[in-house]
């Protein structure tokens, strides 16, 4: 059963590298897109983080949205 598993979750992490690297009809991948999109929304999670930390060492709840 073990093995099964494993095979089936080597699959489909295979299946979806495959799909985030292949490329369109403009030589794009999927990959560079989604690249591109976290490298916007990163910097603004990382400060939302550092709120959150920031609100709960003092005590406080925080604010999630």
């Amino acid at each position: 059963m073990g093995f099964i598993k494993h095979a089936l979750i080597g699959i489909a992490i295979y299946k979806a590298v495959e799909y985030l690297t292949k490329k369109d009809e403009f030589g794009v991948s999927r990959f560079e897109d989604i690249k591109e999109d976290l490298q916007e929304r990163v910097p603004e999670w990382v400060e939302k983080a550092k709120t959150i930390k920031e609100d709960i060492q003092a005590g406080k709840v925080p604010d999630l949205t």
